[in-house]
């Protein structure tokens, strides 16, 4: 076959360090259209991007070209400095070290997209970190809660 081709949807999960709420609403849609700007510098597509406070949400098309974890860390390495630049709040902001990142089909992009745009709404009853071991649960991810969190 000559051509190679590849639709690799991920659902990509990363919080701030040690779950501060850094990401306040006045930088939160700027935050998210430049990481939207680095996945699509690096081939990437990013379908939606949400999230609160102390973490984000990204649903991308992963190219051939770039491993998640070299993405993640383009978009995660980038961000983080844009952030710094908006002021002395943010002088201290970091990503997590690391992100948890599930494979999605086709049939489940709706309603994914749908979760991801109501971030503000499922926070009201769940944990970012019930959020994730949910997750992790869903994906049959074995995992100690011990090296999960920084």
């Amino acid at each position: 076959m000559p051509q190679s081709l590849a639709n690799i949807l991920v659902h990509v999960i990363f919080s701030t360090k040690k779950r501060e709420p850094f990401i306040q609403q006045e930088v939160m849609s700027d935050l998210h259209s430049y990481m939207v700007g680095i996945a699509r510098s690096h081939g990437s597509h990013v379908h939606e991007i949400g999230g609160i406070e102390d973490h984000v949400h990204l649903m991308i098309s992963l190219p051939r070209t770039i491993s998640i974890g070299k993405l993640l860390e383009e978009i995660k390495k980038g961000s983080s400095k844009w952030i710094k630049t908006k002021g002395g709040n943010y002088n201290g902001f970091s990503w997590q070290r690391g992100y948890g990142a599930f494979s999605i089909g086709q049939s489940s992009f709706d309603n994914l997209r749908k979760y991801i745009q109501n971030q503000k709404e499922h926070h009201k009853k769940l944990s970012f970190q019930d959020e994730y071991r949910l997750f992790l649960k869903k994906y049959n991810i074995d995992f100690d809660e011990k090296y999960v969190w920084d």
